[in-house]
């Protein structure tokens, strides 16, 4: 008996790579007595609209062609109505009702695509840690900040791919990622708005506030231009280097641009566009730019001045059901390092 766990131990270990789980629509339909499940009638739905037949609704679900019928006959009997009709030399296809209720089926299943994806990879990762005792790299999504990437490319154990803060909510929300770092500038997520908004437990997502960051004006060394106020880089000479479209820094500038009533296109250089803050802070440093919104902490690296505007919240949300110990792990040091890091303040862990 050991002989044989321990072998399905060793197959389970080198086989850590192909664990995979499927989720799907499920649930019943329930008319007066009869129970039918969600799952079985849409192989029925699936099967004949793409082979035109009951036998391929009966090699879907290994059954003899009479045993298909009978099932196919009983699911009618239950719903009251009719799911398929012969034509002849055109096979079997569904009812207008059929047809109906295949297509209800489906948009459910679309409408719930996302959140089965985020869900299937949490349970991958409980799954791979239960046989393997390792949950493998988590995969996240994260908008640019200095101080998470330097903690994380130590830490190890995650695929770390940088975007804006949109691309990466949408990134989590999709379920192309197992979790999402973000920023909105200095309001909340609700009051961001869409995709930020949609971060919540009603999606079956949580965000924890890892950090708080101070924002502001990168400028070059000794602030040579003496720009003291957001209307000063309208004035005559002053180019800005802008972040990517998407990303919350640019957000931010936006909306304080649209507070201060500025014109983007007053802004020489605002479509000007770089990808992370220490891209922003190095094209002013070299003295292709002489301003740019970024974090202090970009600023200090490269020794430019800087302007504060204000202090915002990054969070980092994932699925409320993914138990993996290695984002709580990237948490804590994450949190650490901003404590005793100038320009960041690190935020109290939440509950679940």
């Amino acid at each position: 008996m050991s002989d044989i766990y321990d072998a399905i131990n060793m197959n389970s270990t080198a086989d850590e790579s192909a664990i995979a789980v499927t989720l799907g629509l499920g649930g019943t339909v329930r008319i007066g007595g009869s129970t039918l499940a969600v799952a079985d009638l849409m192989v029925v739905f699936e099967a004949i609209q793409r082979t035109g037949s009951v036998q391929g609704f009966a090699d879907a679900l290994g059954l003899s062609y009479r045993a298909a019928w009978a099932r196919l006959q009983a699911y009618e009997a239950a719903l009251g109505r009719p799911l398929v009709h012969k034509t002849r030399g055109h096979g079997t296809a569904l009812t207008e009702f059929g047809a109906a209720l295949a297509e209800a089926f489906a948009g459910a299943s679309r409408g719930l695509e996302a959140g089965f994806g985020r869900e299937t990879r949490a349970v991958e990762h409980r799954l791979r840690r239960l046989l393997t005792g390792s949950s493998g790299a988590l995969t996240l999504a994260a908008s640019h900040d200095p101080l998470l990437v330097e903690v994380l490319s130590a830490q190890g154990g995650v695929e770390l791919s940088v975007m804006g803060s949109s691309a990466a909510v949408e990134r989590l929300l999709d379920g192309q990622a197992d979790a999402a770092g973000f920023h909105c500038g200095a309001i909340t997520p609700e009051a961001a708005g869409r995709p930020f908004s949609t971060v919540n437990g009603s999606a079956g997502l949580v965000a924890h506030p890892l950090f708080e960051r101070e924002q502001g004006l990168l400028l070059a060394p000794g602030n040579p231009l003496g720009i003291r106020r957001l209307a000063d880089l309208t004035a005559k000479g002053v180019r800005y280097v802008n972040r990517q479209r998407g990303s919350g820094t640019r957000d931010w500038f936006d909306r304080l641009l649209a507070e201060a009533g500025l014109p983007a296109s007053e802004i020489h250089g605002y479509t000007v566009e770089e990808f992370t803050h220490q891209a922003v802070a190095a094209v002013i440093a070299c003295g292709a730019a002489d301003a740019g919104l970024g974090v202090r902490a970009a600023a200090d690296r490269l020794g430019l001045d800087f302007l504060s505007v204000g202090w915002e919240t990054y969070y980092l949300a994932a699925s409320r059901s993914l138990a993996a110990p290695a984002l709580q792990e990237w948490s804590a040091a994450i949190r650490a390092r901003a404590a005793r890091t100038p320009g960041y303040r690190a935020c109290a862990p939440t509950p679940d």
